[in-house]
């Protein structure tokens, strides 16, 4: 059995892709500081797999701490997604946003090489594209500026993985640029549950839904999109955590033809926020109370992925849609609000 460090193994996508780990067959160790994700993700991912996932309280900026992981566990490969996220909180806070996510991915880099550990998956973003001149974006598709200061975090990210594993002949290192993941487990036992506020357009949709916000603002009404709303390309959060262990197994079995390769992961179609709202609708058979407002500083006008080259090289696809997307994350978020008003 393989063993795998799942860096943000308690947030959104680490505690998904655990369960899709698991259930191939993967050891899971986790490692969270816990600074925008709870412990209790992991008792989801018990209640689910019926595996109790060790977690280590650590924050990745701290070299020794982080080294010590490494020591006593010994792993045969690395999934790396602990970092701030948010677009907005990154323009206002650029240099919390570098020194957290640079850092962090630069230690863990450290304890990979110090500890022989070859397999790497790295956690990437469509935002590394920036406004991209061409859509569907393929993984050939040029950088454009970022857009904001945790897309550059990304773009620098993949670059350093890049020089890493060049350097590192046995590394063998995969960026993921995923697009927007949304939804939740089919169970409702685990979904998006940051301890601050989302900014993600679904859980926007669903707190506004269930009345913890008073109303959704829809940022922008003027872009060159089809109702002048962004155009996002929402993938499920199970169909991304499927890629993560096909990743990692491509790697692990040698059947990578470069030592650091790149795949987009998207559903390959690009939705608007006002068409996200409807289908929201559709599935939840309830009004949404939305205004329109300005753009917002950071936002990209649309984007949507090429997954070819996932399908044909990972044989990976994905099995949700959009509405799919919708109805388990409305689902997760009566269970959940149910849970707390029972406390």
């Amino acid at each position: 059995m393989k063993k795998v460090l799942v860096t943000g193994g308690c947030g959104y996508i680490g505690s998904h892709t655990i369960i899709d780990l698991i259930d191939n067959g993967f050891e899971v160790i986790s490692v969270d500081n816990n600074s925008n994700s709870d412990l209790k993700a992991l008792n989801g991912v018990h209640e689910i797999t019926g595996q109790r996932v060790k977690n280590y309280t650590v924050d990745l900026c701290d070299y020794e701490k982080t080294s010590k992981i490494f020591q006593n566990e010994g792993f045969d490969g690395v999934i790396h997604f602990a970092a701030l996220k948010s677009v907005g909180e990154s323009v206002g806070e650029p240099l919390r946003y570098f020194d957290n996510n640079i850092t962090s991915l630069l230690n863990v880099l450290k304890c990979c090489k110090e500890y022989e550990v070859n397999n790497f998956i790295f956690s990437s973003s469509c935002s590394v594209y920036g406004n991209a001149k061409d859509l569907p974006v393929t993984e050939a598709t040029p950088f454009q500026e970022a857009e904001c200061p945790y897309a550059r975090t990304k773009q620098m990210g993949e670059q350093i993985i890049r020089d890493f594993s060049f350097a590192n002949k046995n590394t063998q290192s995969i960026n993921l640029r995923y697009f927007n993941p949304a939804g939740a487990h089919e169970s409702a036992l685990i979904g998006e549950a940051s301890l601050n506020a989302p900014t993600n357009l679904v859980p926007v949709i669903t707190e506004t839904a269930i009345g913890k916000r008073d109303s959704l603002t829809v940022f922008g009404s003027d872009y060159d999109t089809v109702d002048g709303s962004c155009v996002r390309d929402y993938i499920h959060v199970m169909d991304v955590a499927s890629a993560h262990t096909k990743a990692l197994q491509y790697i692990i079995d040698g059947k990578n033809d470069t030592n650091c390769d790149v795949f987009n992961l998207g559903i390959g179609k690009g939705v608007s926020v006002l068409e996200a709202i409807q289908a929201f609708e559709k599935v939840a058979s309830k009004k949404l109370n939305y205004v329109i407002g300005d753009r917002r500083p950071g936002d990209v006008v649309s984007i949507y992925a090429s997954m070819d080259k996932a399908k044909s090289k990972l044989n990976w696809e994905t099995k949700y849609d959009i509405e799919d997307i919708m109805r388990t994350a409305w689902k997760w978020e009566m269970v959940r609000t149910e849970t707390v008003l029972q406390s």
